[in-house]
């Protein structure tokens, strides 16, 4: 216990004040500073940049962003790995770390008041803070999470190149999909790669290489030959 509490719990807890300190100094120091005075030009670009066909892939990465369908693909994901005899650390790691970069990021939007940009809204706008993204951070803490698991059971460089690019461009696509749907402003999902990226190292440190048992033995492989010979 006392090692989930040192390794998992305190960091999480720095990770909200730290989230706590970036919303504050985004939205009451620095919101007359630019580069976050340019926010609003980048939010009213995109709009006037909006097309059928764009809008049309940014619902498809909005959509595979949203609650239900990261709930969706996480538990199925662990329902995989449980059901494929993995160690039982990589299921927990996955679902550890989507679970908390919802939660800092459920408790920070309660903490951070900000309005969505002044542009049109293409989403029905929900009842939590625009700071920060939870489809950001939802979508890289499953999919880069997703990205790591199999690069520690890869055999084939190339392959892993592949599913690193695919699962790491999916968070960004997301990322711009919420400033093209002026849904958050550009340091709103800024802070949810912070988010997820913590979390994600929290956990692997954490959950996924935590060395808390003891490790077995070394065999005595000389011992063991002579002890069969007297046999």
């Amino acid at each position: 216990m006392r090692q989930v509490l040192l390794k998992v719990l305190l960091p999480l807890v720095a990770l909200y004040g730290l989230m706590i300190a970036i919303g504050l100094f985004v939205t009451k120091v620095a919101d007359g500073w630019w580069p976050f005075t340019a926010e609003d030009d980048v939010n009213t670009s995109l709009e006037a940049a909006r097309s059928g066909p764009l809008t049309a892939a940014s619902l498809v990465f909005s959509t595979i962003a949203d609650t239900w369908s990261i709930i969706a693909v996480c538990t199925f994901a662990v329902v995989i790995l449980v059901v494929t005899r993995r160690p039982w650390r990589e299921p927990l790691f996955l679902a550890g770390a989507v679970a908390a970069q919802a939660l800092i990021f459920l408790l920070t939007t309660l903490a951070i008041d900000r309005h969505r940009p002044a542009v049109e809204h293409m989403d029905v706008s929900p009842p939590t803070s625009s700071f920060p993204s939870g489809h950001t951070s939802a979508a890289t803490a499953l999919y880069c999470g997703l990205a790591l698991l199999f690069a520690l059971r890869s055999t084939s460089g190339r392959w892993e190149a592949v599913v690193w690019t695919v699962f790491v461009l999916i968070p960004l696509g997301v990322a711009m999909t919420r400033l093209y749907r002026g849904m958050h402003h550009p340091s709103d999902v800024i802070g949810s790669f912070i988010n997820a990226g913590l979390c994600l190292t929290i956990m692997y440190h954490g959950v996924l290489r935590w060395r808390g048992a003891p490790p077995p033995r070394p065999v005595d492989t000389r011992k063991s030959v002579s002890l069969a010979r007297s046999r």
